[in-house]
């Protein structure tokens, strides 16, 4: 199978050699990957060029953008300045963060995972973090559910979806839109990838309304935002940004702003979402 990623990079001196170094010493190694590097005024740019004359599947686009850092459309429109410069001989497109170290067998088992199941859509491992010395799954969210850090898509779903929204909510509304269209998605939790800079560790104040306002445009209705509100900020133990959750919520509703799906997709979602939450409740 061949594999394609795309790595988005601001700033990730820091970390990006080691992710690189552990695709380059992949079992099954990438056709292509291109590391856009977005805006950084770090050593970033020549780190990705010591690897790319090493390694000739590997390759850098120079993408100038704002400093904010807001997740969703930033990331997303960064992957894509890397996307357009691919052809479409790939198996597996996939989009990965540049703070990861894979297993040596990462792509070798997704592609397993791919060949045995013609109707798996996506696959992933699962995110660890350091902590007190030891690695500590990073559970912020179900376990069911493919982290925005380390994305692999099946061409024909990632087409199907209607590839990547530039919005915050871009790595749920893809799964919710690949069971809609028929897709299985899998986590393998075998596969343990360290993620060397904790989610939401450069989110600023200007991002705090956009979790509440990605909920209204998957058009989740009132009553599964206020349980995902709850859940997801509890997580995250913060009461805080539940209020803000909420008001980005009702700051969409109140705009009219653009919804991310259809109609049909939509109630389709709540759906899901409803038989979910009642499943949870039985346990």
């Amino acid at each position: 199978m061949n594999f394609y990623i795309v790595i988005p990079a601001h700033n990730e001196e820091a970390f990006i050699s080691k992710t690189l170094e552990s695709l380059a010493k992949q079992k099954l190694l990438p056709k292509k990957l291109v590391v856009v590097n977005d805006n950084s005024t770090d050593e970033t740019e020549a780190i990705v060029d010591d690897f790319s004359k090493r390694h000739s599947w590997i390759s850098q686009v120079i993408s100038k953008s704002s400093d904010q850092h807001l997740p969703g459309s930033k990331i997303i429109n960064a992957f894509y300045k890397g996307f357009e410069t691919l052809d479409d001989s790939y198996d597996i497109i996939c989009k990965f963060d540049a703070d990861l170290i894979f297993p040596e067998n990462y792509l070798e088992k997704l592609a397993e995972h791919f060949r045995n199941d013609s109707k798996l859509g996506m696959a992933s491992g699962f995110c660890y973090i350091e902590k007190d010395n030891e690695w500590v799954l990073e559970n912020l969210t179900n376990k069911d559910h493919i982290r925005g850090a380390l994305k692999a898509y099946r061409k024909d779903c990632f087409e199907q979806i209607g590839q990547l929204k530039p919005s915050m909510g871009w790595d749920t509304v893809d799964e919710l839109l690949a069971k809609y269209h028929g897709w299985k998605i899998k986590t393998d939790e075998s596969l343990h990838i360290k993620h060397l800079k904790p989610t939401g560790q450069s989110y600023n104040k200007a991002s705090k309304y956009l979790q509440g306002e990605a909920m209204y445009k998957m058009r989740y209705g009132f009553g599964i935002t206020l349980i995902s509100a709850l859940k997801l900020a509890s997580k995250k133990r913060s009461f805080r940004l539940f209020k803000d959750y909420m008001a980005g919520y009702f700051k969409a509703k109140s705009s009219n702003t653009e919804f991310l799906v259809s109609k049909d997709e939509g109630k389709f979602i709540r759906n899901l979402r409803w038989e979910g939450i009642k499943s949870k409740l039985k346990q």
